[in-house]
């Protein structure tokens, strides 16, 4: 433990903070996009999926500039970005209430706010957050880079990868209690909680970091356009991205359509945060077993494994909704095949993730492995910026706000909105479809890749 540098742990200290505070936000988005800001299901989709997918494609750009103007600098700016950022999301609705356009409580009572040019006043306060965010995720895996050794660098990612589910996991235990107690009002003040958090890991760097690890001058940003067009012009790895990316759209549906599928069936008793924790916690117990069990198979057998297991998943979590409403181990039959499914998708992730990367730093020219690595993330921008906007109209298709059959007294329609969600389970069907087109694409991938590499290997003898 002595062998890391102080700038070391109070850069996983405050990723631990920045983690907690962005899942605590991140878990319930377009509930609190909806409930909140009165959005419909399909625009909450589309805003989400713009606002998660930048957060994946800004930081190869942002950390060209965080080594212009310095790490320090660089986590400050960031830290306060988010401070303001999470503090809009709590504070502007606040003043919107006092303006008399909306009123919070369990439930939200709109009175000028829908359809009016202040919705959209959420936009400017979510573009701090995701300039804030790239900084983070460029500066502080550049910053562990930096104060370790090639003797420590191992265990040193191994402590940063940990501090990062420990941030998730709690992030999303805060959501539930919050909710349920204050309703709607506690997804605006869940805000206060995330600035609260980003303005302590402010402070920590304001007064602990300081590293003496400065140098760098960085990518010009035309560099970075030309390295960008490299990777976009190889066919192979392209046509990967976009094969990987089927898993993780299955994959973000926890938290674009699980938090409102689950709420809208099972009750406000339903706790989508504490469902989602299950992910981190499979790939914490199963990831390095996995790895071992496939580490004589080579990536594409690996990533196939769990291409395969990912349209599965999808297909469990529709079960939930056609088996009956008898209890399964005190949960609702909805919510234990959900979890069942997350699981699922968990150990598919493991199957996946790892050798993705290990894949596609091997197809990278010689010497130019990191320049290509630094876009392998591009699946998560496509993948985020489409799989939030179907889940909005897939959700708005088959399993709509219960607003829409209340009346004017706050009495829900059972009847009418129990024959609208009778086929809730389709939703589930769309992804099932998406994982196993991904599924046999990869698999074409893999015997198309290989007839090619053989040929090649023939030309050069």
């Amino acid at each position: 433990m002595l062998k890391f540098s102080k700038p070391f742990w109070v850069a996983n200290f405050v990723e631990l903070l920045e983690r907690l505070a962005f899942y605590a936000v991140f878990i319930v988005i377009t509930l609190y996009l909806s409930n909140v800001w009165g959005f419909s299901d399909v625009q909450a989709g589309i805003i989400s999926g713009i606002y998660s997918a930048f957060l994946y494609l800004l930081p190869t750009f942002t950390g060209a500039v965080a080594d212009k103007i310095g790490f320090r600098n660089s986590i400050i700016l960031a830290f306060t970005f988010l401070t303001i950022g999470y503090g809009g999301l709590g504070l502007v609705p606040t003043i919107l209430q006092s303006a008399g356009l909306v009123h919070y409580g369990m439930t939200t009572t709109y009175s000028g706010l829908i359809g009016s040019l202040h919705q959209w006043s959420i936009i400017p306060i979510l573009v701090f957050i995701v300039i804030g965010g790239a900084f983070i995720k460029a500066v502080i895996s550049g910053t562990v880079a930096r104060e370790t050794t090639t003797e420590n660098r191992a265990r040193g990612y191994a402590i940063f990868y940990m501090m990062v589910n420990i941030g998730a996991f709690l992030g999303k235990t805060v959501v539930d209690p919050l909710r349920r107690s204050m309703g709607d009002e506690g997804l605006v003040y869940l805000n206060y909680f995330s600035a609260s958090m980003t303005f302590l890991a402010l402070i920590a760097v304001f007064f602990f970091y300081k590293s003496a690890h400065t140098e760098g001058q960085g990518k010009k940003m035309q560099e970075l356009l030309q390295s960008m067009g490299k990777v976009l012009t190889n066919g192979r790895l392209m046509i990967l991205i976009l094969i990987i990316s089927g898993f993780w759209m299955i994959q973000s549906q926890m938290y674009s359509t699980m938090p409102k599928y689950v709420i809208r069936l099972v009750g406000d008793g339903a706790t989508p945060g504490w469902y989602a924790n299950v992910n981190p916690l499979v790939v914490f117990i199963s990831v390095n077993f996995i790895t071992s069990m496939m580490k004589k198979r080579n990536a594409i057998t690996s990533m196939m494994a769990g291409m395969f297991i990912i349209p599965l998943s999808a297909l469990v979590m529709s079960f939930g909704n056609h088996i009956g409403d008898a209890y399964i181990l005190g949960m609702h039959p909805v919510a234990f095949m959900m979890i069942i499914g997350i699981a699922m998708q968990a150990l598919a992730e493991c199957f996946i993730s790892p050798r993705y990367l290990e894949y596609f730093s091997l197809q990278a020219p010689k010497g130019e492995e990191g320049l290509y690595l630094g876009f392998s993330h591009l699946h998560s921008f496509f993948s985020y910026l489409f799989a939030f906007g179907i889940s909005g109209f897939l959700l708005e298709k088959y399993c709509p706000d219960p607003r829409l059959f209340t009346s004017a007294e706050g009495i829900l329609d059972k009847a009418a909105y129990s024959a609208a969600t009778e086929h809730a389970h389709y939703i589930w069907y769309v992804f099932v479809g998406i994982g196993a087109i991904s599924a046999v694409a990869l698999f074409i991938y893999s015997r198309v890749v290989k007839h090619l590499d053989r040929k090649l290997e023939l030309v050069k003898q």
